[in-house]
């Protein structure tokens, strides 16, 4: 880069920009994708392009946290909440959920490309909605998320000031979330396994 005569503006040349700026035919692969370096923080590969999120808020950055403190306490053995971890869902779907519930052996695998595979390691996925998340995490991730048969999904929204948890489980007969429940105040379900989690608490933690 260099600054342009006359007027001091630098000017990128296209040698010196990063590849991620010129995508290729067709899009981005996954495998592509998880071989990139130096992208923004918290980027994600949907439907073969790169999305960029938004700054956290002080309510996302919390409850992403508290719920997955959680899930740790609470968790059984061979299970483990994880965040900032990549899920890839197929050729040209690899998201960052929010919260992860994945198995120990997914996590003990290692490497500089780790990232974890849909149905073989992922027990459950949480997605904490911002303003510029919330088509994403209403209608189209839980879409790629179904396809790929990952069978609990939460959706954590702040309504009215409050947190609330909607849980959603996978119909594997048409690979789709059906209605979800709505959780209030305190959030209970057995499934993937025992958990309760004192939504008021959070609350008035941050």
């Amino acid at each position: 880069m260099a600054p342009d005569e006359g007027t001091g503006i630098i000017v990128a040349s296209a040698e010196s920009l990063p590849d991620w700026v010129r995508p290729p035919a067709g899009g981005f692969t996954a495998d592509h994708f998880l071989r990139m370096r130096d992208l923004p923080r918290r980027t994600e590969l949907i439907d073969g392009a790169l999305v960029f999120a938004a700054p956290q808020t002080l309510w996302h950055s919390c409850v992403r946290h508290l719920i997955g403190e959680d899930l740790r306490r609470q968790a059984p053995e061979g299970l483990i909440p994880v965040s900032g971890m990549t899920v890839k869902l197929d050729d040209r779907q690899a998201p960052e959920p929010d919260v992860v519930l994945v198995t120990l052996e997914a996590c003990r695998r290692g490497g500089l490309d780790l990232c974890f595979f849909s149905r073989e390691d992922v027990r459950l996925v949480v997605e904490v909605v911002l303003p510029d998340s919330e088509i994403r995490d209403r209608d189209v991730k839980p879409r790629r998320y179904a396809a790929a048969g990952i069978e609990h999904f939460w959706r954590v929204e702040d309504v009215d000031d409050q947190t609330v948890v909607f849980v959603h489980e996978l119909d594997r007969a048409t690979r789709s979330y059906g209605p979800p429940s709505v959780h209030r105040g305190r959030l209970e379900v057995g499934v993937p396994f025992d958990i309760e989690i004192d939504l008021e608490a959070i609350d008035a933690r941050w």
